[in-house]
């Protein structure tokens, strides 16, 4: 089969193949999956998307020019393949996402109390932290005394309205509501990438006065990390939430909430670390604006490492505004805090019973890249390449 790159150029993609065009796949272990290059055959790492699907994935490593064409050949032979390389190691509090036993991120399942002396009030679960670069650099926070309800990566709306009462699940001090792991779904491993798929509840605390606890939303969070080779990570973080009100429930629009949501390494201040958009704004002009891809980066144990965050076409209000710290942020610290919001213009209705998904990517690295090397990262989580059996 071949892969075309399209009109873009391609960058270290990960690629979708139907497999189910091939006519036994009965002994899944002797599959081997090559690609066609002027030396021969180079094996490449390939890995099925579950026990029951046809279909497998493969990273169409290195730089694609863009209009070319990739030659990859499928065929059993009997020989050992590599062992596992991406893997999840799970305990009681929290789940890790590792490549070769190196930590890429933790996703923490039991609750996380404040500082003694700080309202409990604070406590949460369900979020991202750490989350390392390759070069073993944390860069997210949590619980910082400026803003104890800031939680690494994580995403819950704020200004909300349930029927006509207003709950917020962001500003944990109101004590309105509250996100949480639940229960762990599914776990994968395997040598393209490792998964992890969660259900978090969005948790109305009720009328005040009240014992109403009610689920506002189920969410089933996935989070995938791929095998990119040694000096970056690529993340997938898919959000679908559902629901089970009566009405429903509406996300008012504000300039926090839902999303994605970063909160920087305390490392990371007005003066050592830069916002770039795809629009070409930057930290001092981002805020509010719309983007296909945001990087940030700062200083770090490597020099300089930072994060990629990508929007997907299919999200709702693509491409979605931003919530960026400006540099006069936290009494002029010029602490960096990020999101993509897609409620900061304009409302959502989520009815009863129906699915609403966001899809977002990160290229996590150490160094730098550039616009031109960002854009191209984006082109293959927007703009996949396509697969033609020949």
């Amino acid at each position: 089969f071949s892969v075309s790159a399209g009109g873009h150029e391609q960058l270290d993609c990960p690629v979708y193949f139907a497999s189910d065009q091939i006519n036994d796949l009965s002994d899944r272990s002797s599959l081997h999956l090559f690609e066609i290059v002027k030396s021969g055959l180079q094996e490449v790492n390939f890995q099925f998307e579950n026990e029951s699907s046809n279909g497998f994935w493969f990273i169409l490593d290195g730089k694609t020019p863009k209009n070319t064409q990739r030659h990859f050949l499928l065929r059993t032979e009997k020989k050992i393949k590599a062992v596992s390389l991406m893997q999840v190691e799970q305990s009681k509090d929290a789940l890790v996402l590792m490549k070769n036993e190196q930590k890429i991120l933790k996703y923490q399942k039991q609750t996380i109390m404040p500082p003694k002396g700080v309202d409990p009030i604070y406590g949460k679960s369900g979020f991202i932290h750490p989350l390392w670069s390759p070069g073993g650099e944390v860069l997210t926070r949590i619980q910082p005394p400026d803003h104890y309800h800031h939680y690494g990566i994580w995403g819950p709306w704020t200004k909300t309205h349930i029927d006509e009462r207003e709950v917020d699940f962001w500003n944990l001090a109101k004590a309105q509501g509250t996100v949480k792991y639940e229960d762990l779904l599914a776990v994968s491993e395997g040598p393209v990438y490792c998964e992890i798929s969660v259900h978090q509840l969005h948790v109305d605390f009720g009328q005040e006065g009240k014992n109403e606890k009610q689920v506002a939303l189920n969410e089933e969070l996935s989070v995938r990390a791929w095998n990119l080779g040694e000096n970056a990570w690529l993340i997938d973080y898919t959000s679908t939430q559902s629901s089970p009100l009566k009405n429903g429930i509406l996300l008012d629009a504000y300039r926090y909430g839902g999303g994605i949501g970063f909160r920087a390494t305390e490392k990371w201040k007005k003066d050592n670390c830069t916002v770039l958009t795809s629009e070409g704004k930057t930290r001092e002009n981002a805020d509010g604006t719309t983007a296909r891809w945001c990087r940030l980066e700062g200083e770090s144990i490597a020099g300089r490492s930072g994060v990629l965050f990508m929007d997907n076409p299919e999200n709702k209000e693509y491409p979605q505004p931003m919530r960026v710290w400006p540099l006069d942020s936290n009494n002029k610290r010029g602490d960096l805090f990020f999101e993509f919001c897609p409620i900061r213009h304009n409302s959502w209705k989520m009815g009863k019973g129906k699915d609403y998904q966001l899809k977002y990517r990160l290229y996590v690295f150490d160094g730098d890249i550039s616009a031109l090397e960002a854009e191209s990262i984006w082109q293959g989580f927007a703009h996949p390449p396509k697969v033609t059996m020949e």
